[in-house]
């Protein structure tokens, strides 16, 4: 079994190939949570993809939105990419430091919610390109500003008013990308949670079985894949909706929806940090 849609994902020996030619740019995403303790903007530039751009979640976001990097107007994500010299004619690869969990799809994510379809995710990240040895080097990039033009598409997007009416109409699956004890309720949250466990009736299916983060953190084949979505209950012919805790590991599930051609699976932006502290949404666990 291939990809429906394996242009989504760059390979690092096309990517070596490419690194200096005109219409290629490279975009470093990398992110921590917040227990981490690590920084990922230090971690950039002491050492990065040569040509890579720094792309900061919680800086291309909404700056008015209490909760955690959520999505930014049209005309703020052009002005950001923009000025990190990204444009609608370049095939952008985006990569971050463990094969795409650490916002790699997250920000795979974002430019196609703007319109740029020529988007794929470097297939391993940073581990895979270290472990093969490659190039890499220091300091923070001064790219020529670009223009890049953004159009909203808000079919790949949910927010809390849809979810709470798909508890009534059960239009869309919802599955969830976090920890199993997160999703039962049984571990704490990352960040502060007034209630645990899970939107009621949703799937769950951690993202970390979608990455062989045990090897070179490369996303599994094809098939195996399909075996884990079909596992967690997911029926490919409906609409799918992915939540995790803040938005970012539940892009891993869209991605890897994507490559297998459901291609219109949503985010549910807020995730838990907004699920888990509202007043009107109900949990189960």
């Amino acid at each position: 079994m291939d990809y429906t849609n394996p242009d989504a994902l760059a390979e690092t020996q096309w990517l070596a190939a490419n690194l200096n030619v005109p219409g290629a740019a490279v975009v470093d995403a990398t992110w921590y949570l917040p227990t981490a303790g690590k920084d990922p903007r230090a971690e950039h530039k002491a050492r990065h993809i040569p040509g890579a751009v720094y792309f900061d979640i919680d800086d291309i976001c909404d700056p008015d939105n209490v909760l955690p990097h959520m999505l930014p107007t049209p005309e703020t994500f052009a002005a950001k990419v923009g000025a990190l010299g990204l444009s609608n004619d370049q095939r952008i690869v985006v990569y971050d430091a463990n094969g795409g969990a650490g916002a790699a799809m997250r920000a795979w994510w974002m430019f196609r919610v703007f319109g740029h379809d020529d988007v794929a995710v470097l297939n391993g990240g940073l581990a895979k390109w270290l472990a093969e040895g490659r190039p890499t080097e220091t300091g923070t990039a001064g790219p020529e500003p670009a223009r890049f033009t953004a159009e909203f598409r808000p079919h790949l997007v949910r927010g809390a008013s849809e979810l709470l009416e798909n508890l009534k109409s059960g239009a869309h699956q919802v599955v969830d990308a976090r920890a199993v004890e997160r999703y039962a309720g049984t571990a704490p949250e990352p960040r502060p949670a007034r209630k645990a466990g899970h939107i009621p009736g949703s799937l769950n299916l951690p993202y970390t079985r979608l990455i062989d983060a045990e090897s070179d953190f490369t996303v599994r084949p094809a098939d195996e894949l399909a075996t884990q979505l079909s596992g967690a209950g997911l029926d490919m012919a409906r609409p799918v909706v992915a939540s995790c805790g803040s938005g970012v590991s539940a892009a891993v599930l869209v991605f890897a929806l994507y490559l297998l051609g459901h291609e219109s699976a949503a985010v549910y932006d807020g995730s838990w940090s907004e699920w888990g502290n509202r007043e009107d949404t109900p949990v189960e666990t």
